[in-house]
């Protein structure tokens, strides 16, 4: 027993044993956070705390199911039954239970980001706000950032103290009287009804309370004031609560993050047992003091000293570029050079970013010197159009009262429902003051609306009705396939042949497998409602929750793209920061606050101490930004970091840049069929063959043929379109589906 406690080093050990009271863990970057928050958890299991009165919160799906996981091999089992997730997965969890006082049924639907703004932006324009004077998205903004402050819409307007306040605060309790019209709540409500809830039932407050006599809170840096609140009420009757973060990694004030959570932590809990891991894991003695030399210069910071006994290492290399093309051009090259002379796979790589536009100009060179890469950040699959309208479809079987999804596919599949005559259904529910899935009842009593359009109406309500049946008597994976195949959307993809239709109807199947596979692996639990197997709700919240680093695996053989804001968390042998510019690392436009500036140099202190082995800082001359050239100076913190360990690289043409990627890949051919032998993922360009003068009609291409394409792979030929240098092949390829290619410069061989 506790046998597991020998792999921790002293420090950790004593914070894992404090088990009573509040406890504040300050842990530097790379210092075994995780560790220790699991190995404490571990040790509440084995001295007698039944599993079910642990509550751990972290800020991401992928972080709790890693933690449980390392639980389950130290204690066994009994982990399963652990609260352990996300804020706002755990807190859903109990609304699904609790919500009723509050007006909601259980079925309640989660709106996400999208779903928000186009409430506020329909809120807004009911009340004939100009959306070009108000865009939608600060004002959903804004009305975020009161919900973070548990700022009501009423306490919003008496606050107001310009125009753009009183427009937003009208919105603000439109949108919120929308959302529970809709019996549907959005992701800062998750945080914010607890709250309520607690607050106006002080005897539910006190069976969780009692339910919860361990809270423990991974990332506390980036708390805000909503879940700071929530887990004080929780803990407040036992005070046995353990936040673990890195005040030096605070870099989400943006989505309302207040690092005065963890710096004043101690102030509000008097008796709090204070722990500091400064041993780093992770990185080089030569990356670490660079980093620690830079977060120096913040004042505001709790005290900790990092050091570690990793290697001294590699000098950091700083790459001064000409431009951005050219900064792009230098990290193919120091790909290429370090995968070669070290034997790195390219998941070993990682190029960090301030912003998402600067991908552009890495991705080009990435994909001029042939080098696989995933971007974590962008259209995630469940923000796809034809998943989104599935899912509405299925959310509206779990809640017909779900206007946003009501007003999605009404016309989707088309059924002659316009906009004017959506119009006229919003305005008569309003009058009515009933719900637009009611209004559809009393479609008939609506003047104006011309019959086959009633007709169309009618048939889309008994549709859901239907359906609404048969979810007593169908498997989930059997209801989402039925309503698919009856709604014909397969079918209509598929008779569309384009490639972009034939890419949504891959995205549909892999849709209704993801259905399929949460069936099976949640055969024989039971939901929060008490009802056994894999519920509706259940699949729609997980989907609704499930973030950017949820989906990214970082198993595939390929380069990692990323903004700095992603990265946190995770770990790369080598690291490459670009942009190190005034301007935009820091970020500002005109001038910057001491606040946002330190917030600026955690976000690059972060970046860095993702690096283990080597670290790349690069800087341009020029930088073209919103379509204009622009002449930066270089970052303040490459002074702040100095010259100690840091070694300058003379740029490389853009000319001999490639070169130097063309002979890596040249030499890195026998890897690659290696690999392949071996079902490995590896480099995936051919040699850089000049096909300049080759002519592409040489090679014969029509439907049905396999081809091999120097970047995409092999694949096979769906359908051939156009004349001469309009010619056009869609191609299905094995590794990265449909694409749309011109014949003329697609260099397509016979696999």
């Amino acid at each position: 027993m506790m046998s597991f406690l020998k792999d921790l080093n002293p420090v950790q050990q004593e914070a894992v044993k404090a088990a009573n009271g509040p406890v504040m863990i300050i842990a530097g970057a790379g210092s075994g956070k995780t560790r220790v928050l699991t190995y404490r958890i571990a040790y509440l299991l084995e001295c007698g705390v039944p599993p079910y009165q642990i509550l751990a919160l972290t800020f991401t799906n992928k972080a709790a199911n890693e933690m449980k996981e390392r639980i389950k091999k130290l204690v066994g089992e009994k982990a399963n039954e652990l609260w352990m997730g996300t804020f706002h997965s755990m807190f859903a969890r109990v609304l699904r239970r609790e919500c009723e006082p509050l007006g909601y049924t259980r079925s309640f639907t989660i709106y996400d980001s999208d779903d928000s703004h186009s409430v506020v932006k329909k809120s807004a324009a009911d009340l004939n706000i100009s959306l070009q004077q108000f865009p939608p998205s600060m004002i959903q903004s804004r009305i975020s950032g009161a919900k973070n402050q548990l700022i009501s819409p009423q306490q919003y307007e008496k606050l107001a103290r310009d125009l753009v306040d009183e427009k937003v605060a009208k919105v603000y309790a439109a949108y919120q009287r929308t959302l529970e019209r809709s019996n549907a709540m959005d992701f800062d409500d998750l945080l914010v009804k607890p709250i309520e809830l607690f607050q106006r039932n002080p005897a539910v407050l006190e069976k969780y309370q009692n339910r919860f006599k361990f809270t423990l809170v991974d990332e506390f840096q980036d708390t805000n004031r909503a879940q700071y609140e929530v887990t004080k009420l929780l803990s407040q009757k036992h005070k046995n609560i353990c936040v673990v973060g890195d005040d030096a990694q605070s870099i989400y004030s943006f989505r309302g993050a207040d690092i005065r959570n963890i710096l004043d932590f101690a102030k509000d809990y008097k008796d709090c047992q204070t722990f500091r891991l400064e041993q780093n894991y992770r990185s080089t003695k030569t990356i670490l003091a660079a980093a620690d030399k830079l977060i120096k210069y913040n004042a505001n910071q709790l005290e900790k000293d990092l050091w570690t006994e990793n290697p001294k290492g590699e000098a950091v290399t700083l790459v001064e570029c000409t431009d951005d093309k050219d900064e792009g051009y230098q990290i193919v090259h120091a790909i290429q050079e370090e995968s070669l002379h070290k034997k790195l796979d390219l998941k070993d790589f990682a190029v960090l970013y301030r912003t998402n536009a600067q991908s552009r100009s890495v991705e080009d060179a990435l994909r001029r010197g042939g080098i696989p890469y995933v971007i974590v950040g962008g259209i995630r699959f469940y923000e796809r159009k034809e998943i989104k309208d599935v899912l509405a479809y299925l959310r509206l079987l779990a809640n017909p009262n779900d206007e946003e999804s009501l007003l999605r596919v009404i016309n989707y599949p088309a059924r002659g429902v316009g906009e004017t005559t959506i119009e006229r259904l919003r305005e008569f529910a309003r009058l009515q003051h009933i719900s637009l899935y009611n209004a559809l009842a009393l479609v008939n009593q609506i003047k104006d609306i011309a019959d086959r359009m009633k007709k169309g109406m009618t048939e889309f309500r008994a549709l859901i009705e239907k359906y609404g049946k048969l979810r007593a008597q169908m498997s989930l994976s059997e209801l989402a396939r039925s309503l698919v195949d009856e709604l014909g959307i397969l079918r209509m993809y598929k008779e569309e042949a384009t490639s972009e239709s034939l890419a949504r109807w891959e995205n549909v199947q892999e849709l209704l497998s993801a259905i399929s596979e949460f069936s099976n692996d949640r055969e024989g639990q039971s939901d929060e409602a008490g009802r056994a197997g894999a519920t509706l709700e259940s699949f729609l919240e997980e989907v609704a929750l499930v973030s950017d680093i949820d989906q990214w695996e970082g198993t595939r053989n390929v380069v990692t793209l990323m903004t700095l804001h992603a990265s946190k968390g995770l770990e790369f042998p080598v690291v490459f920061v670009a942009g190190l510019e005034e301007g935009l690392l820091p970020f500002y436009s005109a001038e910057i606050s001491g606040t946002d500036l330190e917030e600026e140099r955690r976000l690059l202190y972060v970046g860095m101490t993702r690096a283990q082995q080597k670290l790349y800082l690069s800087h341009t001359k020029l930088r073209y930004r919103y379509g204009e050239p622009s002449f930066p100076m270089q970052s303040r913190f490459l002074t702040e970091i100095g010259t100690n360990g840091i070694k300058r690289r003379e740029s490389l043409s853009p000319r001999r840049a490639v070169d130097t990627a063309t002979i890596g890949l040249e030499r890195s051919k026998r890897t690659r069929a290696k690999q392949r032998q071996t079902n490995g993922d590896g480099y995936f360009a051919d040699d850089l063959h000049d096909y300049e003068n080759e002519s592409q009609e040489a090679v014969v291409i029509k439907a049905g043929t396999r081809v091999q394409h120097e970047i995409f792979g092999e694949g096979k030929v769906v359908q051939v379109t156009g004349k001469g240098d309009a010619r056009k092949a869609t191609v299905h390829f094995d590794d990265y589906g449909v694409k749309n290619l011109i014949l003329k410069f697609a260099k397509l061989k016979p696999a």
